[in-house]
């Protein structure tokens, strides 16, 4: 896909963000649309494009009034979202629709209209994996992690620098969960979940949503918002089962999603200013800074642990408070791009000065899916 040639003109959350108890999983949704909608001026008839994963794009389209010419219901986890974006880039590039809305919503916390969590016995999951014991990802992302520590010389006092300056960018950001400042002895001595997880290093649960939309970057000049392009797009799977992963140590979708986008964009890293990792737990972004080829293997950890990532360092990482200190309704995807869409608009709680390129990373499941898109402020 040429780059540059669609952006986002609309981006929203819901209008709250946390404990939600008077809507429903749909609700959120249509709440995250409508304020989609408003921030760039328009209204369901004005939009020929959905996609939205848990809910299923046919009941929100009919929920929200809308008769799309282009839909995607692609549901691969919390980077679902990212995947939507790309797929709706191209679906304008290639003319099958001109006005595309992705939506999320999720009552992670309150479980309003949620489907209930499950595995399926029948599932590969459900036949290899959870009969010795493993549930969810606090249990099962313990695997790659634990070997990634042994073999690089990772410890638990590193990762749990990850979360004590994620926090120190939730500081910043009056919409954050938690804002309190933590040490690494209170990660350290927070309750023990799965080793090494302690509590502060697993994400939040939580009420909430965000919507986007996406035109031509020809028609992005006519709405009101200021547009963020879409320089690069990648997507790729692994497995559904952590237990086979190729390597430990590495996300074989990570390595597929992150550099092709990083090829379609045209960039080098040295040209990023803002970068979102998607972190439901406090290893991913070391994973992610090393997948994508910002780092060598085995030295993220020591890069986190040096602030490179924290306020005022070199590299500016989930400037929100990510899906630690921010928000995480159990797919965290669309908060992660959110913040970028922020960051390139130069709204944003916790602004990079003078960012002109954000990369936003995602993964779905425990390490079974991925997505990278990366956006600019700087018109084609």
């Amino acid at each position: 896909m040429p780059h540059n040639t669609v952006a986002v003109v609309g981006a929203a959350e819901t209008t709250d963000l946390g404990v939600i108890t008077n809507l429903s999983q749909i609700g959120l949704h249509a709440d995250a649309a409508i304020n989609a909608m408003k921030d760039c001026g328009l209204k369901p008839k004005d939009i020929d494009g959905i996609a939205c994963a848990n809910e299923t794009p046919v009941q929100l389209a009919h929920y929200l009034g809308i008769t799309p010419t282009w839909v995607d219901g692609t549901a691969v986890g919390g980077c679902s979202f990212m995947i939507h974006v790309r797929h709706a880039a191209a679906a304008i590039e290639a003319g099958l629709a001109k006005t595309i809305l992705i939506t999320h919503g999720e009552s992670g916390k309150s479980r309003i209209g949620n489907p209930p969590r499950s595995v399926h016995p029948q599932s590969l999951n459900g036949q290899f994996e959870q009969p010795f014991g493993p549930m969810g990802p606090p249990s099962m992302f313990t695997i790659p992690v634990l070997r990634y520590m042994k073999t690089y010389g990772v410890t638990v006092e590193q990762i749990a620098q990850v979360c004590v300056v994620q926090r120190e960018w939730a500081a910043k950001n009056p919409r954050a969960t938690f804002k309190t400042p933590i040490t690494t002895d209170d990660v350290l001595n927070s309750r023990m979940i799965a080793y090494p997880f302690r509590l502060l290093m697993c994400c939040l649960v939580t009420d909430g949503g965000g919507a986007l939309i996406l035109t031509s970057a020809e028609r992005a000049r006519d709405f009101p918002t200021r547009p963020v392009y879409i320089l690069g797009t990648g997507e790729s799977v692994e497995t559904p089962m952590v237990s086979q992963m190729e390597d430990f140590t590495t996300s074989r979708a990570f390595r597929v999603a992150g550099p092709t986008a990083f090829k379609e964009a045209g960039i080098k890293h040295a040209d990023v200013d803002h970068l979102m990792i998607y972190d439901a737990f406090a290893h991913l972004p070391i994973y992610g800074l090393e997948d994508l080829g910002f780092l060598p293997r085995g030295e993220a950890a020591a890069f986190i642990a040096g602030r490179n990532t924290a306020p005022g360092g070199k590299l500016p990482l989930n400037t929100n408070g990510g899906g630690l200190s921010y928000m995480h309704s159990g797919m965290y995807g669309m908060y992660a791009l959110q913040e970028s869409v922020r960051q390139m608009r130069g709204i944003a709680p916790a602004q990079v000065p003078g960012a002109k390129v954000s990369v936003c990373h995602g993964v779905g499941g425990m390490f079974a899916a991925s997505g990278t898109i990366i956006f600019s402020n700087q018109a084609p």
